[in-house]
């Protein structure tokens, strides 16, 4: 069994070519200060369609620490996230993007705060930097809706960038749960968590991989996962509905009453209009649910690598990885890298 390190870095990679070496070099640079030589780089390939797999073939033939995980295809990056924490061994576990928008430098920060005690240190931006205003105003909408609708207190202006002690990791990767939102979840865990305000960086090199859409979509299963304060909104707004209804109904029976007739096409029609509105929003909350059990009764693989890489050496992990223990996982990943092969010098990994 290969000897475990003190630090693992984990950082999912989707077409990052541009900027992936100049985040390694900075990355090793940091954890070297902290940890030495015992530290893990892992870089998951999250199905790129640019050459960044092939940079982190020529980066782990050049340095002992990086470890490339390669994922079958595009599983997005909260998946890509956790095939990367499946597959560290570290004490500590630094989570991190790889467009340099978070300095890998505030680990020398993270650590003694975790030292002190800490289970978790997260980042918390003061700042964006080169972002444009919708991204800023979306995403403070998308926090204090989420701050105000969830069953946890998730804190603000916070992404995945965070330190952990294994033994969160080894609980966030114990949840079965596909539809993975990963700062609730470890929010969820709770312990002590402490916030490391910084300043956020623009991206290094390359364009965002959040359009809209994905946006849209991430949102949503942020809120799903942690609350179900939109199906009680929906449960409101059909009992509202129903009172005016009722109301409406009462109305026009006394108009009837004293020989008046209602009349108004307009009125009855945007009255019409407004209750149908409402009832597809109602049913659109409760698919989103109903969506959401179909994918997690299904169980399958939350996602699939294809190889793991040390070195030039490259290997299969098994087809069940995704659905191993926590322990069973480290086990997995140390036989893999086991070889009788001769070590490779361990000079002082240089990226360049």
């Amino acid at each position: 069994m290969t000897q475990a390190p003190f630090l693992s870095i984990v950082a999912p990679c989707h077409n990052e070519e541009e900027g992936l070496r100049e985040f390694c070099r900075r990355a090793a640079a940091a954890a070297q200060s902290v940890a030495g030589d015992a530290f893990e780089l892992i870089l998951v390939d999250d199905g790129s369609s640019d050459a960044t797999w092939e940079i982190i073939l020529d980066l782990a033939a050049k340095v002992p620490q990086v470890l490339g995980v390669r994922l079958l295809r595009n599983h997005g990056h909260q998946l890509a996230s956790t095939a990367g924490l499946s597959a560290s061994r570290g004490e500590r576990v630094l989570l991190i993007d790889a467009d340099l928008q978070d300095p890998p430098e505030l680990l020398l920060m993270m650590m003694p705060i975790m030292e002190r005690g800490a289970d978790v240190v997260y980042g918390q931006r003061t700042r964006r930097e080169g972002e444009t205003w919708f991204k800023l105003a979306s995403a403070s909408l998308f926090y204090r809706a989420l701050t105000r609708l969830a069953s946890v207190t998730i804190p603000r202006d916070t992404g995945d960038f965070r330190l952990m002690r294994r033994r969160v990791v080894d609980i966030l990767l114990a949840m079965p749960e596909r539809d993975r939102f990963i700062r609730g979840m470890v929010s969820w865990i709770g312990g002590r968590q402490v916030a490391l305000p910084y300043e956020r960086d623009p991206r290094f090199a390359g364009t965002t991989k959040y359009p809209l859409r994905k946006m849209i979509n991430f949102a949503l299963d942020a809120i799903t996962s942690f609350s179900t304060t939109p199906l009680r909104i929906a449960t409101w707004l059909g009992m509202i509905s129903a009172g005016v209804a009722v109301a409406l109904l009462v109305y026009t029976f006394i108009r009837w009453l004293q020989g008046e007739t209602v009349t108004g096409w307009s009125s009855i029609m945007a009255a019409v209009s407004v209750f149908s509105a409402i009832q597809l929003i109602c049913i659109g909350i409760i698919g989103e649910y109903l969506g959401r059990l179909v994918q997690e009764s299904k169980k399958r693989p939350m996602f699939m690598i294809e190889t793991i890489l040390r070195g030039s050496e490259q290997t299969e992990l098994p087809a069940a990885f995704s659905e191993m223990s926590a322990g069973d996982k480290r086990a997995a990943v140390d036989a893999a890298l086991a070889s009788d092969k001769p070590s490779r010098p361990q000079k002082n990994g240089r990226i360049g």
